[in-house]
């Protein structure tokens, strides 16, 4: 029967060449005691590392010249004994030995180099997907599945790295791609990548068709029925900081029911070995993933000498195991959500759009119940869609968004959403109630909005921050907010700067118009608050949804905006997850160090029509005090110190 992940460790073991000692501290009884005893069911650990070698006794590749014995045989036999599934990792693109004993598997790059640059990285070698690595790549994969009980496979750094080398640019000419374009050669270079994921799954699963697979690096759609689960890899500490993981929570849980893994890491950054973070950050990350239907995983770097890391594992533990006294309101527990942001784009791009990230933190602070969609999802339950500054209307994207506004649901666009690909006008004109005249040209941008949606806002011209386009108003259409033109644009008229350029003149180009359940946002609000964090965006935003959303699933009192809220539900039962964790930029890095403590908390749950009768805090089952009022119910939370969980029972 096939693994289900709860609590799972991910060892980083890339060891080079030249260590002289591997394996010889390592106690693999004492180690699997340990992680038993963290309550960890899954661990993903390395059969063979990005540098070629491998940690197991292999007649196909290379074990690593100083280990004198089968390591990951010895770890495999003993978890099976203690009831830990065991995930062999192999990383796929990238093999430093493999590399360096045939140059032929190695990709050959446009300017006909094998070794990338910068050479001081584990990117010097890349392999060829279409070169003889991949026979021998697969045929290392079966050999360990069939030696050893392992119960998954991740295979890492199925990276779309460009390759002109002979085969290569033999089949793309087969394919009429353009073999002297790098977008083209990139292209095929992820088709070469999801096609070797395929071949390893379907050889891996004639041997075991019960194993955990997950391929790392092609999008995710295009692993859908490959992998059998996916995992985020988010290390705040690093690049991707705090943004980057809550628009993958919302996004992945929409293309089916696969298991999905929220990895993060003990360190600060792959490769650092003495790093070891504050338990908050790391157990306010898994809080995050949990709440939102993700399981823990925590990656760390495996010592090659074996030396048993107790500090890192003392604080795995602690976090584990308090993370366990409320696993039975974890367990299978779905997300309810109202609200879908559109992303129809390729989902390669997720990691660096700022408007999709921006739109994520915007609801998130306003304490909605969304998910992020595309088109590989339904887009059926939903009452609001928002289109986030740059989301034009392909055919397939038109029809789904007509169907919905003729069922009576809301639409909320902002900057060039909803004109077709070409930019000329909007696809839907007749639902926008507005025609595209071209690109606004205000620089700076302000805007005046009316009384019927101006509620917290200053009575002023209010800026936009971001650039977008010019409207017009047709038939009942309303418009809610006027741009205002600056006195001058930014600019250089050769003796002066006109960078001191004050709102001047109210005039009759709209900013905002609504039209039915269609709202129009004419520029890029989200690349605004983006940018500027401007209160005053998230609230014209925030008056708007109310319009459309006047009875949300969840409202909140006395909660700070850096606060987070997300509604899970079981049978008979809805949890609502309260977190209140800040992000500090310390220097170059966001930080958590510390829970913060929040006090007397309303929060209102919509009952609809259940007839809730237990609420208490788990998992402690402190009973808390309650009212029924209309259509919802409301719960005080007498203190809140990083994360409560309330559960609500009919």
């Amino acid at each position: 029967m096939k693994h289900k992940p709860k609590y799972c460790l991910f060892y980083d073991n890339h060891t080079m060449k030249a260590i002289p000692d591997v394996g010889e501290n390592f106690d693999v009884e004492t180690f699997t005691d340990r992680i038993r005893n963290c309550g960890v069911d899954y661990l993903v650990f390395h059969a063979r590392c990005n540098q070629g070698l491998a940690y197991y006794n292999t007649r196909i590749g290379t074990r690593h010249p100083s280990l004198k014995y089968d390591l990951f045989g010895k770890l495999s036999e003993a978890c099976q004994r203690k009831g830990i599934a065991l995930g062999a990792y192999f990383n796929a693109g990238i093999s430093s030995e493999e590399g360096l004993q045939h140059r032929e598997w190695t990709t050959l790059y446009f300017d006909g180099r094998s070794l990338r640059e910068p050479r001081f990285t584990p990117h010097v070698r890349t392999m060829c997907y279409n070169s003889g690595y991949r026979d021998h790549l697969i045929e290392m994969i079966k050999e360990v599945l069939y030696q050893y009980p392992v119960g998954g496979l991740m295979i890492d750094c199925l990276i779309n790295y460009p390759c002109v080398c002979p085969v290569c640019v033999q089949e793309m000419k087969k394919r009429n791609m353009d073999w002297s374009d790098l977008s083209a050669v990139t292209r095929f270079a992820e088709i070469s990548a999801v096609r070797l994921a395929k071949d390893i799954a379907e050889e891996a699963m004639k041997i075991n068709p019960d194993l955990l697979i997950s391929n790392n690096y092609p999008s995710y759609e295009e692993l859908l029925g490959i992998n059998t689960y996916f995992d985020v890899v988010s290390l705040p500490a690093s690049d991707s900081g705090y943004e980057f993981m809550p628009v993958m929570a919302h996004y992945l849980r929409t293309l089916g029911d696969y298991p999905v893994l929220n990895m993060t890491g003990r360190f600060y950054d792959w490769g650092d070995f003495g790093g070891l973070r504050p338990g908050e950050a790391i157990k306010s990350e898994l809080l995050y993933g949990l709440a939102n239907g993700m399981r823990p995983n925590i990656g760390g770097h495996f010592h090659p000498r074996g030396d048993l890391e107790n500090a890192v594992l003392d604080r795995v533990e602690r976090i584990y195991r308090e993370l366990q006294t409320m696993e039975p309101w974890f367990d299978n527990a779905k997300n309810i959500t109202e609200i879908a942001i559109v992303y129809p784009k390729k989902i390669a791009n997720i990691r660096g759009d700022r408007q999709l990230k921006s739109a994520v933190r915007m609801l998130s602070e306003l304490k909605q119940q969304f998910d992020v969609v595309t088109l590989a999802s339904d887009w059926s339950k939903y009452k609001v869609l928002i289109f986030p500054d740059d989301i034009l209307f392909d055919e397939e994207t038109a029809r789904r968004v007509k169907k919905h506004v003729n069922e009576g649901k809301a639409v909320i666009s902002t900057g060039f959403s909803g004109l077709d690909p070409e930019k000329r006008h909007f696809v839907l004109e007749q639902e926008w109630g507005i025609k595209f005249l071209g690109e606004n040209l205000f620089d700076p941008a302000y805007f005046t909005v009316g009384e019927n949606c101006n509620e917290g806002l200053p009575d002023m011209p209010l800026s936009l921050y971001s650039n977008g386009i010019e409207v017009e108003a047709s038939g009942k259409t309303r418009t809610e907010a006027r741009l205002v033109k600056p006195y001058h644009n930014r600019d250089w008229d050769g003796e002066y700067a006109f960078y001191y350029n004050p709102p001047d003149k109210v005039t009759e180009k709209p900013a905002l118009t609504i039209n039915g359940q269609v709202a129009h946002f004419s520029h890029r609000i989200f690349s605004g608050y983006y940018d500027k964090a401007s209160v005053e965006l998230r609230t014209v935003f925030s008056n708007v949804l109310d319009r459309f959303l006047a009875k949300p699933l969840v409202k909140t009192k006395n909660l700070p905006s850096f606060s987070r809220v997300f509604v899970t539900e079981q049978p008979k039962r809805r949890m609502v997850h309260l977190l209140s964790y800040l992000p500090e930029m310390r220097g170059n890095t966001q930080m958590i160090e510390e829970p913060i403590e929040l006090d007397n908390i309303t929060l209102s749950l919509r009952h609809d029509d259940r007839n809730f009768k237990n609420i208490y805090l788990a998992p402690e089952k402190v009973r808390l005090s309650y009212t029924l009022e209309g259509d919802y119910v409301h719960i005080n939370v007498p203190k809140s110190k990083g994360y409560s969980l309330l559960v609500i029972e009919e």
